[in-house]
């Protein structure tokens, strides 16, 4: 896919957001960082964050884990809203690993803003998983990336 077809898929409704946030991710299209972050910290269409923080996984560099950073800083206070701030804390912990950084400790401190965030949207019915299994799910998916991507 082209970019300008890329861009064109970015701007409609969540089913092509999420594909064009994958392939630009598989693709590792570092040129629509700022765009998928602008994407990301705006939150407004549901289910495709999760493609955004994907695609920045994989760009994996510092300005990534800022994205991703500041996300968390955004919607982790939120215990009312739950949207992707799980798949937000997965890939910043990868990040975190590949980087050398720490980014997610702050977040994930024994009762810190992912302990909040986790009961507050748990009295909404909402599941919540470990940092530990969001870890891995995000692996898995960047792992299923690479198997049939070059570096």
């Amino acid at each position: 896919m082209t970019d300008e077809e890329l861009e064109a898929l970015l701007g409609y409704e969540w089913r092509s957001r999420l594909t064009a946030a994958w392939l630009i991710g598989i693709d590792r299209r570092k040129r629509f960082r700022a765009h998928i972050g602008d994407l990301l910290l705006a939150s407004e269409v549901c289910y495709s964050g999760s493609a955004y923080c994907f695609a920045l996984t994989r760009f994996g560099t510092h300005a990534d884990a800022e994205i991703l950073t500041a996300y968390l800083d955004r919607y982790l206070p939120r215990t009312d809203l739950h949207y992707d701030q799980p798949a937000a804390l997965g890939a910043l912990i990868r990040l975190d690993a590949l980087l050398g950084t720490h980014h997610a400790d702050r977040f994930t401190e024994p009762d810190g803003l992912w302990d909040h965030w986790v009961k507050g949207v748990g009295r909404l019915g909402y599941p919540c998983h470990t940092p530990a299994e969001l870890r891995r799910w995000t692996d898995l998916q960047c792992d299923f990336a690479n198997g049939w991507t070059r570096p």
